[in-house]
This record gives C-alpha cells, sequence and structure tokens, in this order.
C-alpha cells in the first residue's frame, strides 16, 4: 500500500459520511443536530487534512514546491476548517444547514481535485519507496490515535 492508497480509503468512508448528511441535513429539525454532525465532521476532517498535510504535502513540496496544486489545496483545508469553525456560531437553523452543507460540497470538490490532480503527480514524482514509507508513517500515525500501538 502506499500513501495515497490509504487516503483514498479515507475518502472512501467521508464520502459515505458526505451523502448521508446531503440526505439528512435538509430536514433536521434543530440547530443542535446540525451543529453536532458539523462538530463530528470536522473532527474526521482536521485529522485526514493534519495527516496528508504532515506527510504527503510536505514530502511533495520539497519536490514540487510550495506553489500550485499544494497551495490550492492548502487554500481549500483552510476553507473548510473556517467553515466549520464558524459552524457552532449560527444560531439560525436554516442558516447552519446551508453552512455544513456549503462544507461538504466544497469537501467533495476539494477531495476530487486531490484524486485526479496531487496523488497522480505524487506517483509521478515520488518513489515507491518514499509512497511505501509515507503509508507505513500514516498508518503508525492512526494506530497511535486509536492506541493501538
Amino acid at each position: 500500500m502506499n500513501i495515497t492508497d490509504a487516503l483514498l480509503g479515507e475518502h472512501a468512508v467521508f464520502y459515505a459520511l458526505f451523502t448521508h448528511l446531503e440526505q439528512n441535513i435538509p430536514s433536521a429539525e434543530t440547530t443542535l443536530l446540525v451543529k453536532s454532525q458539523g462538530a463530528m465532521l470536522a473532527a474526521g476532517l482536521a485529522s485526514h487534512a493534519n495527516l496528508e498535510e504532515e506527510l504527503l504535502f510536505k514530502t511533495l513540496e520539497k519536490e514540487i514546491g510550495p506553489g500550485g496544486p499544494l497551495a490550492v489545496m492548502r487554500m481549500e483545508h483552510e476553507e473548510i476548517e473556517g467553515s466549520l469553525e464558524r459552524l457552532p456560531g449560527v444560531d439560525e437553523l436554516d442558516e447552519a444547514r446551508e453552512l455544513l452543507l456549503h462544507v461538504v460540497a466544497t469537501a467533495r470538490e476539494h477531495f476530487a481535485k486531490e484524486e485526479q490532480i496531487l496523488y497522480p503527480i505524487a506517483s509521478q514524482t515520488l518513489s515507491h519507496e518514499k509512497m511505501t514509507d509515507l503509508s507505513n508513517q500514516w498508518a503508525l500515525s492512526r494506530a497511535v490515535q486509536l492506541n493501538l500501538e
């Protein structure tokens, strides 16, 4: 397994969550429910983005520089995180729904860019050994987060 395989696996879990939110948040009856769903999504996305940035982005940056696709990916991470940080302060139900669904749409688009642009660049730029090493670091990090080590 390599790092992009690991991250794609995480994307698959998020896609299922995104679909659930898209189907259920429009009918949510309380702002508290929307906020709690947003908090759950924020925790997962923050963990994913942190690993992505620490492992893949920093390694890839040494090869292709900080601009271009990496700058776009980081900007989108900030946009998603910023929107999720605003959600707890929203009092109106419709506004909370719209904000959370905006996050989901933005994250879907962001994942598509990673899958279609960034991950292929990583596969072409980084050696097989480096991609495998990053995957091992990802697995170790996930084991530590789950107290499996």
